[in-house]
Parts: C-alpha cells; sequence; structure tokens
C-alpha cells in the first residue's frame, strides 16, 4: 500500500487553491497515485450542509473536513483539501488530529493577496461585497489567519498554476509522498 496524506491548501477566496489541487492531482494520478479532492464547495453542499459561516460553524466545518481527509490518507489515499480554513486554532485541530494517528499532513499556503484575489474573484464574491450584498467575506471583513509556518509557502501571482503544482509536488516527493 502507498503512504496516504493529507496537503492542505489554505488561503484567500480566489487565491488559486483548487486550480492548484487540480493540476497536483493530475501529477499524482499520472504516478498512479490514488487521489482524492476535497473541494470546500462541494463539502459545504453535503458534508456540511446547514452549517453558517459563523466562527463556530466554520471550525466545525474545518473539523469534519479534517476528519474525512484524515481517514482517506490513513488507508493510503493522497487527499487535496483546497479549503480556505481561516483559523489557525482550527488548522492545528486538524493538524493534531493527523499527528496523533502518525498520518502525514501538509499545510500549503496560497498567500494570494486580496487585492490579486478581488480581481480573480471567480465566484463573484468580492463584487457582491463590494456592493453590500455579502458580509463576513474571509480576508476582507471577517479574519483570515494565515499560517505563521506553513510547510509551504505559495505566492501564486508570481508563478503558473503548473510552477504552483509543481512546487508542491516537489515538497511531497522530498518527503516520501509522491
Amino acid at each position: 500500500m502507498t503512504t496516504g496524506a493529507t496537503v492542505w491548501l489554505t488561503g484567500l477566496p480566489s487565491a488559486g487553491k483548487t486550480t492548484i489541487a487540480h493540476e497536483l492531482a493530475g501529477r499524482l494520478r499520472e504516478q498512479g497515485r490514488r487521489v482524492e479532492l476535497l473541494d470546500g464547495d462541494e463539502i459545504r453542499e453535503f458534508l456540511s450542509a446547514g452549517l453558517g459561516f459563523s466562527r463556530e460553524d466554520r471550525h466545525t466545518n474545518v473539523q469534519r473536513i479534517g476528519f474525512v481527509a484524515e481517514l482517506l490518507a490513513r488507508n493510503g489515499v493522497t487527499a487535496l483539501v483546497p479549503v480556505i480554513a481561516p483559523y489557525a486554532d482550527s488548522r492545528d485541530a486538524v493538524r493534531g488530529r493527523h499527528g496523533a494517528n502518525g498520518t502525514s499532513y501538509v499545510e500549503v499556503h496560497v498567500a494570494t493577496p486580496v487585492e490579486v484575489c478581488s480581481v480573480r474573484d471567480v465566484k463573484g464574491l468580492y463584487a457582491k461585497q463590494a456592493a453590500g450584498e455579502l458580509t463576513g467575506l474571509t480576508g476582507v471583513d471577517d479574519p483570515y489567519e494565515a499560517p505563521v509556518s506553513p510547510d509551504l509557502r505559495i505566492e501564486s501571482q508570481h508563478q503558473t498554476v503548473q510552477e504552483s503544482a509543481a512546487a508542491v509536488h516537489a515538497l511531497l516527493s522530498e518527503r516520501g509522498l509522491a
């Protein structure tokens, strides 16, 4: 059985987390790795339906995702998790769960500045917030606690998606996880 791992990509909305995760998934699958991508929007729709965006609900959502990711990783799957996860204590709890079970966990901070994210605005969230139609947007009028010591920090505005995915892949390879 191959070694599984959770690769948690955290960052602001429209930072490039999901795009990088999809590119990385393709690379890993080409190597014959078993990969699952746990997209934050899909998880909210199915696993965390009914949760809002309060601090408590966001924490619950992250813990649910972390549980599923650790379960997959513990069973030889590389779980790619492109999820905002705005609070450090929530991410730390997920890392702790992985550590307690001896499961590999890699935190990648997709550190794209809010100004770049708002231009990308793939879901129209920044435009809705600017128009007063949305409140609680992470990194604008709701907090985002950037990781202090991620395993890897990517500034996606300075490289292509392929270069970003290659950087994550290189780290996984270095750790015997790819």
